[in-house]
């Protein structure tokens, strides 16, 4: 059966007058490791930058105090580490249950680092916490160990793999999955009812099985460290603000790209860093999506730069 292409936008629900940041989302972020404090905090910062009400970020306790100076915004738990400053899940369960009963999404994966513990972490937000999740970078490394936790997603599901990361959750090559991105994304997010798949890359797809968008925003600077821990925070923060996961999925990419097009304005595709596309989002989604600028923006030439978010 054909895809069903999709190019409209959609927008977020107006915000209410009398609104407070429970109407928007609490985000849980479990991130970060050691030399990888940076990518909990774009994640987190990214996350509020996109409208979420409150963001959390676990990190491992080596780490943690680092990631709290980044920004004031969000707050930071300290979670058990091993002996390699990763996350140590089964010390850190306690704590992370807890704090997963007060989250309305649950993000996990940038910056976390390869190890057993990741696996049992992953395998424990797919069967236990029953939230929306969003599965980026090193979450995604563990799943490809046991890619049949896919079948037993119970909650709306986002994963948003580069094409390195998607042929090991595939057992494919890089270049294979290349010469057939729509097929291979279309496959593999069938495999659950739950499952969106977020594919990045030049033209940066979207699918559930049964629908597609290609982004057409975003630019070659956006090939920089941290981009994607920041497309993580942004996907979490529509999932936040009760888009269903197509669409969070679609928004996030879409204003993600515009946020990097901004960037580029200002600092240029070489000199372009992921902490320019966090500070970018405000004017994205004012200008973007508040402003229902949709029309210029596919129509502006400096905008049809594929997206090369890694």
């Amino acid at each position: 059966m054909a895809l069903r292409r999709i190019e409209s936008i959609p927008s977020l629900p107006a915000r209410s007058h009398d609104g407070h940041k429970g109407d928007y989302g609490s985000i849980l972020i479990v991130a970060g490791g050691r030399g990888m404090a940076g990518a909990a905090a774009l994640a987190g910062a990214s996350a509020l930058r996109s409208g979420a009400g409150l963001v959390r970020v676990a990190c491992p306790v080596e780490v943690q105090p680092t990631v709290a100076s980044f920004e004031a915004c969000y707050m930071t738990y300290p979670l058990p580490c091993d002996s390699d400053g990763l996350v140590d899940f089964r010390a850190a369960r306690p704590a992370l249950e807890k704090l997963a009963e007060k989250a309305d999404v649950l993000a996990v994966g940038p910056g976390l680092g390869e190890s057993d513990a990741v696996l049992e972490l992953v395998r424990w937000a797919i069967e236990s916490v029953g939230r929306p999740l969003v599965l980026d970078a090193d979450a995604l490394n563990a799943l490809a160990k046991d890619a049949g936790l896919v079948e037993k997603l119970k909650a709306p599901t986002i994963v948003t793999p580069h094409p390195g990361e998607f042929g090991r959750l595939l057992g494919a090559t890089t270049k294979q999955v290349q010469a057939e991105r729509e097929a291979r994304a279309s496959a593999f997010a069938s495999r659950n009812p739950n499952l969106v798949v977020v594919l990045k890359g030049s033209g940066t797809l979207v699918t559930d099985g049964d629908r597609v968008y290609v982004n057409t925003t975003g630019n070659p600077g956006m090939a920089t460290g941290g981009a994607g821990d920041v497309l993580t925070g942004v996907v979490a923060a529509m999932l936040g603000q009760k888009l269903p996961a197509f669409e969070a999925a679609q928004l996030a990419v879409y204003t993600h790209g515009i946020a990097g097009d901004i960037a580029r304005d200002h600092s240029g595709e070489v000199g372009m860093v992921a902490g320019d596309v966090v500070d970018a989002l405000p004017d994205a989604f004012h200008h973007g999506v508040d402003g229902h600028d949709h029309d210029e923006d596919e129509d502006d030439d400096d905008d049809d730069d594929p997206d090369l978010t890694l």
